[in-house]
C-alpha cells in the first residue's frame, strides 16, 4: 500500500534518531520520501554544527587570547592552530578515529574508577570532538586578527578613564574583538555546517546506522542511479540553512554594533554574485 506524503513524514521524519519506521524504502521512491529522509538526516547535521560552534567559540576565544599573550608558553597555542588549519578536516577525522580505537575496549582505570572508552569512537562523540577542535582553530585565527585590530585609541581612552586590567578586557577589548571578527566568524559557521556532511564518511559509525542528510542522499542516488534528485535536494536544504545562519548571525552582529553610528556599523548581508 502506497503511503501518502503525510504518512511518509510521520514514518520517516525522525528515523535518523531511531524513531519511526526502521526499514528504508526499497523501490518506487517518491519525491516526498527523498525530501523527508534527507530532511530527517539534517537533525544530525544540526547536532554537529550547533554543538561544535558553541563549544568551539569558547575554545577559539581562549586560543586567540593565548596567541596574543605576552607569555611565550601561552603563545605556543599557535602550533595547535597551525596544525588544524594546515591539515584537511577529512584527514583529521581518520587520524582521530584510528587513535581512539587504540584505547582499551574495557576502558581506562583512573584512580580505581573504570572510565568507558567505547563511546569515543561513535560519530556523535568522536566526530563532534574533531569538528570542535577544527572550528576552534579556524575561529581562533579570526578572533586573534580582530584582537590585534582593536584601535589603540580605544584602549588608551579606557585607561584614561581608569579602566584597566580585567575590567578593560571585559568592557572594551572582548566586545570590540567580537564586533570586528563577527562577519568573518559567520563564514566559519557556514563552513562548519557544510563540513558536518563529512562525519559519516570518515570511519565514525553512525548511531544505529542512522546517518545524516548526505547518508540518505547517497542511499537514494545508489538505488535509483540518478544523483540529480537527491543531491540537489540536500543542496537546497543547505542553502536554506545558510540563509538561516546568515539571519541569526546578522542579528547578533547588529546587537554587537548597537552603540556605533549607523554609518560605521558593519552589516552581514548575503550578496550572491553571478560574476567574480
Amino acid at each position: 500500500m502506497t503511503m501518502t506524503c503525510w504518512e511518509t513524514v510521520q514514518a520517516y521524519g525522525l528515523r535518523s534518531i531511531g524513531i519511526g519506521e526502521q526499514l528504508l524504502p526499497k523501490t518506487d521512491f517518491t519525491l516526498c520520501q527523498q525530501f523527508t529522509l534527507i530532511g530527517s538526516g539534517l537533525i544530525w547535521n544540526f547536532y554537529f554544527g550547533v554543538l561544535a560552534l558553541f563549544f568551539g567559540f569558547f575554545l577559539s576565544n581562549a586560543l586567540a587570547l593565548a596567541k596574543a599573550s605576552p607569555s611565550a608558553l601561552l603563545r605556543k597555542a599557535e602550533w595547535y592552530v597551525f596544525v588544524f588549519r594546515g591539515s584537511p578536516l577529512f584527514i583529521q577525522f581518520f587520524i582521530a578515529y584510528e587513535t581512539l580505537v587504540l584505547l582499551p575496549k574495557t576502558g581506562i582505570n583512573v584512580f580505581g574508577i573504570t572510565v568507558a572508552t567505547a563511546w569515543t569512537t561513535k560519530a556523535w562523540a568522536g566526530a563532534l570532538f574533531v569538528m570542535f577542535l577544527n572550528t576552534g582553530a579556524y575561529a581562533a585565527e579570526i578572533f586573534y586578527g580582530a584582537l590585534r585590530s582593536i584601535p589603540k585609541g580605544d584602549l588608551e581612552a579606557a585607561e584614561a578613564y581608569g579602566i584597566t586590567g580585567w575590567k578593560k578586557f571585559i568592557r572594551i577589548q572582548w566586545p570590540t574583538m567580537l564586533r570586528l571578527g563577527w562577519p568573518a566568524y559567520t563564514n566559519e559557521a557556514i563552513f562548519m555546517f557544510h563540513a558536518t556532511t563529512l562525519a559519516f564518511f570518515a570511519s565514525f559509525p553512525a548511531f544505529r546506522q542512522m546517518g545524516d542528510a548526505l547518508y540518505y542522499a547517497n542511499y537514494f542516488a545508489d538505488k535509483t542511479f540518478n544523483p540529480f534528485i537527491p543531491y540537489p535536494i540536500i543542496g537546497l536544504y543547505f542553502v536554506l540553512i545558510t540563509l538561516f545562519i546568515t539571519w541569526v548571525f546578522g542579528r547578533v552582529n547588529k546587537y554587537l554594533n548597537r552603540y556605533l553610528p549607523s554609518n560605521q556599523q558593519s552589516r552581514i548581508r548575503l550578496r550572491p554574485r553571478a560574476l567574480r
